[in-house]
């Protein structure tokens, strides 16, 4: 196990979702390389702030912005000729 298979494999351990081995051989590696475990810990620990935040309102402007864009975007697919 080397440092970009740990990147590779961050969100499957993160998720549980790893065979036995493959957990095994990872947290060998996190037990030597300080580095592996700082970018470990790291996003943990961001995708829990994540999941335990409410999500920020979006400022009136930027929603009349995204309200426009889909508005222009799904115009310009219905007026394109079905093939």
């Amino acid at each position: 196990m080397n440092c970009k298979n740990i990147i590779k494999e961050l969100s499957n351990y993160l998720e549980d979702a790893l065979d036995q081995p493959l957990k095994s051989s990872i947290e060998k590696h996190l037990e030597g390389c300080e580095d592996c475990r700082i970018v470990v810990d790291t996003t943990k620990h961001t995708v829990q702030i994540f999941c335990n935040s409410e999500p920020a309102p979006l400022p009136e402007e930027t929603r009349a912005r995204l309200r426009d864009a889909l508005f222009k975007q799904l115009s310009h697919i219905r007026s394109q000729p079905k093939t």
